[in-house]
């Protein structure tokens, strides 16, 4: 194959990715919520945030801090919070309970066009976090609990932000909402 024709083949199969890179902005709503009532009034979609909560709910038992006794889950969460759960394989741990869960979504316009949800906890200082696994979102510092990395959640609970992500040479921005 001569050379200018490869030189036309790796050019036409870089073109899609310079051209997503200069993509406008992609949107996402990030929200920490405590309740489904609470992610519905900010986001007017009553469905997603079931379906939001159920999926944190299956994902808590999966990615949240695991302990061997009540004791050490207690250093770090409300004793009271602590409890015996079952994973997918029915494997017994202690860990807190789930007191509400991160939810972000894709915005496509105005319409949303997917979403991604982890379980969030309180410790014992009020400080919210989420597995460090479950994507993207406002992280100030990660710290090992049990035997799961958690990832400190900046958020107001109950409050839904905008973020803007943009493709090559933008920033990133954020605008939030307080109500309906």
């Amino acid at each position: 194959m001569k050379r200018s024709r490869k030189a036309a083949l790796l050019l036409m199969g870089t073109a899609p990715l310079l051209f997503t890179a200069c993509a406008p902005e992609a949107k996402r709503q990030e929200g920490l919520y405590t309740s489904v009532e609470a992610c519905a009034a900010q986001t007017h979609d009553i469905s997603t945030c079931r379906e939001a909560f159920k999926q944190a709910q299956q994902r808590s038992a999966e990615q949240g801090p695991k302990y061997a006794n009540r004791e050490q889950c207690a250093q770090e969460y409300s004793a009271e919070r602590c409890v015996e759960q079952r994973d997918s394989q029915g494997h017994s741990f202690i860990g807190p309970l789930m007191t509400g869960f991160f939810l972000s979504q894709m915005l496509n316009g105005n319409r949303m066009a997917g979403f991604n949800a982890a379980p969030a906890y309180q410790d014992r200082q009020s400080q919210w976090q989420r597995p460090a696994a479950a994507g993207a979102g406002a992280a100030a510092a990660t710290s090992l609990r049990g035997n799961q990395t958690m990832t400190h959640i900046g958020a107001t609970p109950n409050r839904a932000v905008t973020v803007s992500r943009g493709g090559f040479g933008s920033s990133s921005s954020a605008r939030g909402s307080v109500g309906g």
